[in-house]
């Protein structure tokens, strides 16, 4: 196991932030795991530990058949937000910016250095767009601040990696994935192996994510050199581990040995694993989710847990104000499972309170929420 440090600039005198990243194996391949991207989403990060510890063992088993790279604290900088006692994760405090949107966009940045250099050999072709991806990260002007550093270093150990992912959490949810829908063939396993409720499809859902900086880039390089022989090499996903609690030490282990497994059936881990449910939710489209939203303030009261699948004008929650009596129930408007419901429990004006994912699309634009 290699530990590498990266000292993140602009700290204030007296103080300093690290990104640390953990090296493991050896071979052509590579696997990019971070956890916690959101630092308040502490699932993947406790998942990150036991991965950590099964990884040195296999690679002291000389069981690794590529590099696997694993950064449990993916973000330093919001793991250290803390005001008045509640840790606040999602967003930088200084800028306001979601840590996991705008992401640099790796088509655009490389794309005219490709001209004339791609052809019709797929595994030449991608290693030519792997070294400009990495070149250009490393050539971009000094970062402005500690969060554009963070997510060029992110994405810099990312980029060309064949296989990554992004551990997360929602507030109350069930386990589900985003992913292009090019991918959703490989991540069907992992999907399984998780149990995960449902997996959410899209090219491009807005804001730069990490997953879709890594994945989205070859979609688009695809289609400007479409005389090239160009595949999605970067099979990226952002894994949403169920809901925040979600940290108990014999979840956290289940999880880590079902994404070694998987891992695996891709020929990166050698060993006897075992084999992926047969059973697995369907994948549907990002645009099919329906975002449910309280009609007035009041306190809420939700009528159905995380994961279950409901049919359209099945109740799903109810707001009440508590002065006027004002009761409202909400139902879902289409059928599909409620992957992700919100913390809070007091309604606010243009806040989500519950997400369902619907099979048809209903949404265009933007598809992630902030």
């Amino acid at each position: 196991m290699q530990r590498i440090d990266h000292l993140l600039p602009w700290s204030t005198p007296g103080t300093e932030r690290r990104l640390s990243v953990f090296r493991f194996g050896s071979g052509e391949r590579k696997v990019y795991i971070q956890a916690s991207l959101h630092a308040d989403e502490l699932p993947g990060m406790r998942v990150a530990v036991e991965l950590k510890r099964r990884l040195l063992e296999l690679e002291q088993q000389g069981q690794l058949n590529a590099v696997i790279e694993l950064v449990p604290v993916a973000n330093p900088i919001g793991l250290g937000q803390m005001v008045q006692g509640q840790h606040q994760g999602r967003y930088e405090l200084c800028s306001g910016q979601n840590f996991n949107r705008d992401f640099v966009d790796l088509a655009d940045a490389i794309a005219p250095q490709l001209e004339g250099k791609l052809g019709a050999d797929v595994a030449a072709n991608t290693q030519v767009i792997r070294v400009a991806m990495v070149a250009a990260l490393k050539a971009l002007a000094p970062a402005q601040s500690q969060l554009e550093a963070m997510q060029r270093l992110l994405l810099q150990h990312a980029c060309d990696a064949d296989v990554v992912l992004d551990l997360h959490c929602d507030f109350e949810a069930a386990v589900h994935l985003y992913a292009i829908p090019q991918h959703w063939p490989q991540l069907r396993s992992l999907a399984a192996r998780l149990q995960a409720g449902t997996v959410l499809l899209a090219e491009d859902s807005g804001g730069s994510s990490f997953d879709e900086a890594c994945s989205g880039p070859w979609l688009r390089l695809a289609q400007r050199f479409s005389q090239a022989a160009i595949e999605p090499a970067c099979l990226a996903s952002t894994v949403e581990l169920g809901g925040m609690e979600r940290t108990g030490r014999e979840q956290a282990n289940a999880d880590a040995e079902s994404i070694l497994a998987f891992l695996a059936e891709q020929g990166l881990i050698s060993g006897r694993w075992p084999a992926a449910p047969e059973d697995c939710c369907d994948a549907v489209p990002f645009a099919g989710t329906e975002m449910l939203y309280p009609p007035h303030a009041g306190v809420v009261s939700f009528l159905q847990p995380a994961g279950v699948y409901v049919e359209a004008g099945t109740p799903v929650f109810e707001v009440i104000d508590p002065l006027d009596d004002q009761h409202s129930v909400v139902c879902a408007g289409t059928s599909g499972v409620i992957f992700a419901i919100e913390r809070t429990r007091f309604a606010q004006p243009g806040r989500w309170l519950a997400k369902v994912a619907g099979h048809q699309s209903i949404r265009q634009g933007r598809l992630l929420s902030d």
